[in-house]
C-alpha cells in the first residue's frame, strides 16, 4: 500500500475572495532562561548573533531578521517536552562545518540529522532544543517533490 497524503483540514480559498487577516512572519522568539550571563554568552559568542541590549533580567539578540530575547526566569527547571519541538537557525552552508564543530565540542545533542540538508541537533545552557541547518523553505519542499514515496503532499499555489 503507497503512503498516501493525509487530507488537508479546512478547504481550499476560494479565488477571487476577499483577503483573511493573517501573521506575516515570525515577529520574536523569547526564551526563559536561569543564567543570563550564561545565555548571552552561549547565544553571542558560540552561535554568533549579536546582543542589541542587556539588562538585569533581559537580553535582546539579533541573527539575521530574528530577534530573540532572553529572559531571566527563577523556575527554567521545568523538564523538556519529548517531542521534537524545536527552534531552528539558518546558516551558510561554508559556515555549517566550522559552526557545528563548536557547537559539538560545547555540549550534548539531542538528535540525530534525518532531515534534508546539514543539521545538527543540539541543547542551549538550560535545555532548549535548538537546529543548525542549511536549506530553506524550497529546499525542503524541493526535497518532497523529488520523494514522493514519502507522502508529503506540496501544494502549489
Amino acid at each position: 500500500m503507497k503512503n498516501e497524503p493525509a487530507p488537508l483540514g479546512g478547504t481550499e480559498p476560494v479565488k477571487g475572495a476577499p483577503r483573511k487577516a493573517a501573521v506575516t512572519g515570525l515577529n520574536h522568539i523569547t526564551l526563559c532562561v536561569a543564567d543570563l550571563g550564561r545565555s548571552v554568552a552561549f547565544y553571542r559568542d558560540l552561535l554568533g548573533c549579536e546582543l542589541r541590549s542587556q539588562g538585569v533580567r533581559s537580553a535582546y539578540l539579533e541573527a539575521g531578521s530574528l530577534w530573540l530575547c532572553l529572559e531571566l526566569s527563577p523556575d527554567t527547571s521545568l523538564p523538556p517536552h519529548r517531542d521534537d519541538s524545536h527552534i531552528a537557525f539558518s546558516v551558510a552552508a561554508e559556515d555549517f562545518a566550522e559552526l557545528s564543530a563548536r557547537i559539538e565540542a560545547q555540549g550534548p545533542l539531542w538528535k540525530s540529522n534525518t532531515s534534508e540538508g546539514a543539521s545538527i541537533y543540539f541543547l542551549d545552557p538550560d535545555g532548549h532544543r535548538l537546529e543548525l541547518h542549511v536549506g530553506s523553505l524550497e529546499t525542503r519542499l524541493a526535497h518532497y517533490r523529488a520523494n514522493p514515496e514519502l507522502g508529503v503532499r506540496v501544494i502549489e499555489d
